[in-house]
C-alpha cells in the first residue's frame, strides 16, 4: 500500500477517480443510499445551505433532500453521473466542478457533505477549498457505506473477491486525511442490513472502481465469482435474497478559524 496521503497523486487513482462515469447504470442501480439516522447525523441543526460534492448519481444528495428544509448544490465533475442525478433529482442545482475547485462563491454553505468519495480527491487542496465555500463555524461531513466484515461468512467470502488485488483499498482506513483548515473529526457509525438479491450483488460489485478499471476478461472472471458464490456458499444456496451487513461510517468536523 502507497502512502494514503499520496493516493491521490498516483495514475492507478486518476483512472479509478475518473472511471465511475463508465458504470453508472450499475452505481445508480446497486449502490446503496445512506441510512435516514446517518444523513440526520451529517448535517448540523442550524444548516439551510448544503454543498454535496463528489455528489456522483445523487445517492447522498436524496438523503439531504429528504430531510426536508435545506437548500441542497451537487457538485459533480463527471458529466454522466452528474445527467443521472439531474435526471433522479430534478429539483436540486446540479453544477460541474471538483472538490478542489467547487466553481462556488465564497462563505456560501453551512456544510459540506461527501458520500463515498473524499478518499479520490487531493485532502490538502479541497479543504482549502471547502474551508472557502463554508460560512464561519460550517461543518464538514464525510460518509461512506462499506460492507461489514465478520457478521455473516458469507458477506466476508464476498467482501474478499471484490477487494482482491486492490491497491486502493480505502475500506478499512480510519480517520479521513485533511488539511489543517478542518478538525478535529467526530465520529459514528450507524450498523444496518441490506435486501440484496444475486444479480443486484454482481451490480454491486461490478460497480466498484477496481471493477471498472480492470480489463475486460479480469472483470468477467471476478464477476463469475461473485455468481458462484451465490450458487455455492450454504448461506446462499436455494436462496432468491440474502441480508448483506453494513457499517455506514459518519465523520464530521468544523472549519478552524
Amino acid at each position: 500500500m502507497t502512502d494514503p496521503s499520496q493516493d491521490w497523486r498516483s495514475e492507478l487513482h486518476r483512472v479509478r477517480s475518473s472511471s465511475f462515469g463508465r458504470g453508472v447504470e450499475a452505481y445508480a442501480a446497486a449502490r446503496p443510499t445512506y441510512p435516514a439516522e446517518a444523513v440526520a447525523w451529517l448535517v448540523p441543526p442550524d444548516a439551510r445551505d448544503v454543498v454535496d460534492v463528489g455528489a456522483g448519481t445523487g445517492k447522498l444528495t436524496a438523503g439531504l433532500v429528504a430531510l426536508g428544509g435545506l437548500r441542497v448544490t451537487a457538485v459533480e465533475p463527471d458529466d454522466v453521473m452528474r445527467a443521472a442525478l439531474s435526471a433522479a433529482l430534478a429539483g436540486v442545482d446540479a453544477r460541474r466542478g471538483t472538490a478542489e475547485d467547487t466553481g462556488l462563491p465564497d462563505a456560501c454553505a453551512d456544510v459540506v457533505t461527501v458520500g463515498q468519495a473524499w478518499h479520490w480527491f487531493d485532502p490538502v487542496a479541497a479543504s482549502a477549498e471547502v474551508a472557502r465555500v463554508l460560512r464561519p463555524g460550517g461543518s464538514l461531513s464525510l460518509v461512506w457505506n462499506v460492507v461489514a466484515e465478520g457478521v455473516t461468512s458469507w458477506a466476508d467470502a464476498y467482501f474478499e473477491i471484490v477487494h482482491r488485488g486492490d491497491t486502493l483499498d480505502y475500506s478499512r482506513r480510519e480517520a479521513p486525511l485533511a488539511g489543517p483548515q478542518i478538525g478535529p473529526w467526530q465520529r459514528t457509525d450507524v450498523v444496518w442490513t441490506r435486501t440484496i438479491t444475486a444479480p443486484a450483488l454482481r451490480a454491486l460489485a461490478a460497480s466498484r472502481s477496481h471493477l471498472i478499471a480492470m480489463s475486460p476478461a479480469e472483470r468477467d472472471a471476478l464477476l463469475a465469482e461473485v455468481d458462484a458464490l451465490w450458487t455455492t456458499h450454504p448461506d446462499l444456496v436455494g436462496r432468491t435474497a440474502a441480508e448483506l451487513p453494513y457499517v455506514t461510517r459518519c465523520w464530521r468536523a468544523t472549519t478552524l478559524s
